[in-house]
């Protein structure tokens, strides 16, 4: 179970390409300066930089003792520090310098930092939740990044003595995440030290976006990843954390870290040890329950090294600060290096990508449309719980609660709200067009807005995105539904999907049930067709149109207009001004998608039911060729692998981010069969 659960984790923190192996710890020298950077009467001090995965490295500082090395330890502090800062160059606390003067070997990683800057002159994020957002779409995180890099020196650790001398991590803040997640997922770390982290991990909605993982509270908490490590050592230094705040309007996600309670540890540490069982719960231990005080103080160093070397290690009385032979690069320096790498790294996995869905995509059957349908269940499964997330909750009764909104020339407009669980309900607006009877079976639209829109924006006001496109169609003789879908309110929709990818789950988690009780509803409608219930989205309502359908199997077609595109190259490539990297829009990140659900792949799901694109030339979201690109895929499924090529089009218009509604209409005539054609033919 164990085993399993490392897998997990390592899954969700991005663990999983192979680390470069190296034979020794690569010096940094120059013709004109020497690797040794500093030096006391006790310790000499290195400039170092390894290599981690494919087109990442690692810079930081090695201390070496003089005299006998007792451990090997990687120290890591937090992300607004240098290597240096722990080192004897800093004034906060000297973690690293006091290990290496008791006579261990240490080596210190630099994190990716806190430093915020407008990106491609737009939102202004920190660098790390510029990386969360180039990686985290491709199954990768910068956790993940700076998990490897301890790791990689592990097994320089490993492979370097022949003594085999314990292996200890240790770190505050970010560094003392990137420490305990390290030790959980690799037994040969002997001991984990976690200052500034440690605690009920539900608040990591509220934190940073880059320390959001998804999934991670639906199996995990502090509680769960100690217990992984138990009966090793776990040392808890339960004192302050760094004090981050990212504030609302900066342009990226905010977020603040706050340190937890005394009591609040003590909870989490005792259930901790109710995981490990008696013979572990021995092996975790906590050595200050003092939130205000600096990490790493001499008591909790003399703790987490006594539980290291299972002897009675002592640090010195006294450090001996050591002289600066060389100058240290600065955090521009290294930051620069940094994005560079994670850009180049980011290209890959992106460039990559394509190989990857293809291979997960093997088991599906072309040969008929019937085995398609029968391949595809594992798909459509993997779709609901593993990338969307499903809340496994029976729909409540809708009942159905209507009022009269207007009437036009052709409709009446009736206000809708539905049950869908506790707490959460469906609301719209239904447009029943006149001279229906209960004998009639109509086919259905349902209208669906774009972000920060209104069901009425799509039926009057000839809003310039929409044309009144619902009401034009209830004009026909279709009946129409234009639900509220949740992404309005800015932050407020946006908190939510920060709540949710904890959980394992999504704003379309909510959505998806949503759309379930409105399609059972409209189907149980007098004068409605249940088998002939449609889709069209623009915009965010084109996301919609994705993944609602691929997921609502009474959607018997769906319509994606506006915002169809090459989905995960706009999400990180980071080459082009069309990339969500450079928005303010941070819930759009879905975990994982490139090695998965590509916008053809998510179309996929939904045939073979008819699926359309409806694409301006002007529209902003992309460029034509990119369009034309991702959807080549979906014609060459519906015309060539499966031989329905009637069920499926695309709509090029000379025109911006709209509706067009000329052959998206008559695709919903055809595919939805109305007008009824009478006994001679005529319509």
């Amino acid at each position: 179970s164990v085993r399993t659960a490392r897998e997990e984790l390592a899954r969700l923190l991005g663990v999983r390409d192979d680390r470069i192996p190296f034979a020794d710890l690569p010096l940094v020298a120059t013709a004109g300066q020497s690797a040794k950077v500093g030096e006391s009467e006790r310790v000499a001090i290195y400039r170092v930089r390894w290599p981690v995965v494919a087109r990442v490295t690692c810079e930081g500082l090695l201390l070496v003792p003089k005299g006998k090395i007792i451990a090997d330890i990687v120290a890591v502090p937090d992300a607004d520090q240098l290597p240096g800062d722990i080192s004897g160059w800093g004034d906060g606390p000297q973690y690293a310098l006091c290990l290496a003067e008791a006579g261990c070997r240490v080596v210190v990683p630099t994190l990716f930092g806190r430093t915020i800057e407008a990106r491609n002159g737009r939102a202004r994020l920190t660098d790390r939740e510029f990386i969360y957002r180039i990686t985290f779409e491709l199954g990768r995180h910068p956790i993940g990044y700076e998990v490897e890099s301890i790791l990689a020196i592990v097994d320089w650790f490993q492979a370097d003595t022949q003594l085999k001398r314990p292996i200890g991590v240790l770190g505050w803040g970010e560094g003392g995440q990137a420490a305990f997640f390290a030790a959980a997922l690799d037994e040969r770390i002997g001991t984990a030290g976690v200052a500034g982290f440690f605690g009920d991990r539900r608040v990591m909605w509220k934190e940073p976006i880059a320390r959001s993982l998804f999934g991670f509270v639906e199996r995990f908490g502090a509680a769960e990843v100690a217990a992984m490590i138990a009966p090793r050592s776990v040392v808890i230094d339960g004192s302050s954390t760094p004090q981050v705040t990212v504030a609302k309007g900066e342009g990226g996600a905010p977020g603040a870290i706050v340190s937890p309670s005394g009591k609040e540890i003590e909870a989490e540490v005792e259930r901790a040890k109710e995981l490990a069982g008696p013979a572990a719960a021995r092996s975790i231990r906590v050595v200050s329950l003092d939130t205000a005080a600096v990490p790493w103080r001499p008591a909790a160093l003399q703790e987490f090294l006594k539980a290291l070397t299972k002897r009675d290690a002592r640090l010195v009385d006294r450090l001996s600060p050591p002289r600066r032979l060389h100058a240290l690069p600065d955090r521009s320096t290294i930051r620069r290096r940094q994005l560079a790498e994670m850009r180049d790294e980011s290209r890959r996995l992106l460039e990559a990508s394509r190989g990857v869905r293809k291979a997960f995509w093997s088991k599906a059957d072309y040969r008929s449309l019937d085995r398609y349908r029968e391949s595809t269940r594992f798909y459509r499964e993997f779709f609901a719980r593993d990338v969307i997330g499903r809340f496994d909750e029976k729909l409540l009764p809708a009942r159905p609660r209507m009022r009269q909104l207007f009437k036009r020339n052709g409709f009446t407009a009736y206000e809708v709200v539905l049950d869908v669980f506790p707490d959460l309900f469906a609301y719209g607006i239904l447009l029943w067009p006149e001279g229906i009877t209960p004998r009639d079976r109509r086919p259905v639209v349902v209208c669906q807005h774009g972000l920060e829109g209104r069901p009425l924006d799509t039926i009057e006001g000839d809003h310039r995105a929409y044309h009144d496109f619902a009401a034009k169609l209830a004009r026909e003789g279709f009946v129409v539904f234009a639900p509220q879908n949740i992404y309005l309110f800015g932050d407020r929709f946006r908190t939510l999907q920060r709540k949710a990818n904890p959980l394992k789950k999504s704003l379309f988690s909510i959505m998806v049930p949503q759309h379930d009780q409105i399609t059972r509803w409209l189907g149980g409608l007098p004068g409605v067709d249940r088998a002939r219930i449609g889709f069209y989205g623009l915009s965010y309502g084109g996301k919609s149109a994705m993944r609602i359908p691929a997921l609502v199997d009474r959607y018997c077609l769906s319509i994606c207009s506006a915002d169809f595109n090459e989905w995960v190259w706009k999400n990180v490539d980071t080459r082009d001004n069309y990339s969500y990297v450079w928005t303010g829009e941070y819930e759009i990140y879905e975990f994982d998608l490139g090695s998965t659900f590509n916008y053809a792949e998510m179309a996929s799901l939904i045939c073979p039911r008819p699926f359309m694109v409806e694409r301006g030339h002007f529209d902003g979201v992309a460029p034509d060729e990119m369009v034309a690109y991702e959807y080549a895929k979906i014609r060459n499924l519906y015309a060539a692998r499966l031989g329905i090529p009637d069920r499926t089009a695309i709509e090029w218009f000379v025109g911006p981010h709209m509706i067009n509604g000329k052959g998206t209409f008559e695709f919903l005539r055809k595919h939805l069969r109305w007008p009824e054609k009478d006994s001679t033919g005529d319509r």
